[in-house]
């Protein structure tokens, strides 16, 4: 979505009418606030798929930031469903990521604009409410390491038939974490 300059300001000023006034509507002020300060303009038609706004695509990495929420949400549930002796087995095999994996997030300082994206997807548009509450900054670069395991992943999904991941597909995909340079058998 593109807004000019003017357009924001029109908007923020409408948003703080709408609040101070406690006007109850269908649009959300404090969301439309949100979308402009954090410059996720992209999420306004998304929120409000009702209203008939101009086709456009999403930018590439706010599509790259679901398909790796997308990814963590089905790690996360699969990992839950396994049984005591198979989390001991991805852990094991999946050295040093197979423990309890929970989505990282991204680098705070290096990956800031893909932290912002997810964060905002989360808790602003309530999409992936499994990872809402948690901190999205991972302190260390992650996207290499997220972009390895998602080309496992992306493999592995077009023969899933809506199950969890297999404990073999779960250890393949943890594994990708793993820089091939600091790989044993690399």
């Amino acid at each position: 979505m593109k807004i000019s300059d003017g357009e924001k300001l029109i908007l923020l000023m409408l948003s703080e009418l709408y609040d101070n006034l406690e006007i109850e509507g269908e649009i959300e002020p404090k969301f439309i606030q949100s979308a402009i300060f954090s410059n996720n303009l992209w999420a306004i038609p998304w929120k409000y798929s009702g209203i008939p706004f101009e086709d456009q695509d999403d930018p590439e990495i706010v599509k790259e930031v679901l398909d790796i929420l997308d990814m963590w949400s089905f790690i996360e549930h699969s990992y839950e469903q396994l049984s005591a002796e198979e989390k001991a087995h991805v852990e094991e095999a999946a050295k040093p990521f197979g423990k309890d994996p929970k989505f990282p997030g991204f680098d705070g300082n290096n990956e800031s604009s893909y932290m912002g994206i997810a964060s905002f997807i989360v808790n602003d548009l309530e999409r992936f409410e499994e990872f809402k509450g948690r901190n999205f900054n991972s302190h260390c670069p992650s996207l290499d390491g997220h972009g390895r395991m998602l080309s496992v992943f992306e493999e592995i999904r077009k023969n899933m038939n809506f199950g969890p991941l297999s404990v073999d597909d779960l250890t393949r995909i943890l594994k990708e974490r793993v820089h091939p340079s600091n790989r044993e058998n690399a």
